[in-house]
């Protein structure tokens, strides 16, 4: 397969599932083991792109923050974020430092899939009995409590020790669990990964550019191209995500992790 054509395929299979709660990182390294593996600053560079699909949905909810230090609320939520974040930041790094790598079998990242899958059907069954009507929800500013923005940065890590586990997926969930409405939970877990992935696709080609500056030159040309796929298929998805969840909850995300999950373990078990 041409190299492009590789690198178009993952960018493609990065911007489908960055922000649905299916785990693009281990979506792609499962795609890996059929068109190759790539470098890991490729896998978590070309996330880059998918953030700014996430800029471009959420202009409006990005301007009011931007423009609105004056008032106390946006200042508390952007605080709360920045605690999330930090928590993540601090987190990840101490991972890396301890030389936490990225699996090489599909085995955990099966798991992940899987559980994460039990979890959306089992909360959202839950959620379905208090009656909440998505096309109500608000669509102002959301109260994040010290909690949830604790919170939501440990699961944060809970996806990055995890591949699989999805950081959208987690993050929606302990929303969820702690009495977000879908919306606020979605909103939250999306705006945090601005600041998070580029922050993560910065120090992962800081790093390479260190180890082995001239691989990075060469390879410019293919992360550009990766992540600009990445970034044209993120927007639509998350357009579509957000018109789905207007109608639906997350349980249909549930049940597709649970036989995805289960199906790479079968495939693992009988090639073993």
């Amino acid at each position: 397969m041409p190299d492009w054509l590789q690198v178009i395929l993952l960018g493609l299979i990065e911007g489908i599932t960055e922000f649905l709660p299916i785990s693009s990182t281990g979506h792609l390294l499962l795609a890996e083991q059929w068109l190759g593996k790539r470098s890991e600053h490729f896998t978590v560079f070309i996330q880059s792109g998918a953030v700014l699909a996430v800029l471009a949905v959420f202009k409006e909810r990005v301007r009011e923050l931007a423009t609105g230090w004056s008032q106390p609320k946006t200042r508390d939520y952007l605080l709360k974020m920045g605690v999330s974040f930090v928590i993540t930041a601090i987190g990840g790094l101490s991972l890396k430092a301890a030389g936490w790598e990225l699996p090489d079998n599909a085995t955990p990242i099966a798991w992940a899939l899987l559980v994460g899958g039990v979890l959306f059907v089992v909360i959202e069954r839950q959620q379905a009995s208090k009656k909440t009507d998505p096309k109500t929800e608000t669509l102002s500013l959301p109260e994040i409590t010290w909690t949830l923005a604790v919170a939501f940065g440990m699961a944060q890590l809970v996806a990055m020790v995890f591949p699989g586990a999805s950081r959208s997926g987690t993050t929606i969930l302990i929303g969820l669990c702690l009495g977000m409405v879908r919306r606020e939970a979605v909103e939250y877990s999306f705006l945090l990964g601005v600041p998070t992935l580029m922050s993560a696709g910065a120090y992962q080609l800081a790093s390479a550019l260190k180890d082995d500056p001239a691989a990075v030159r060469d390879e410019a040309p293919m992360l550009v191209l990766g992540t600009v796929a990445s970034a044209i298929t993120a927007f639509i998805a998350v357009k579509w995500l957000l018109s789905y969840l207007q109608r639906n909850n997350f349980v249909a995300f549930g049940w597709y992790r649970i036989v995805l999950g289960a199906v790479i373990l079968l495939f693992m078990t009988k090639g073993g």
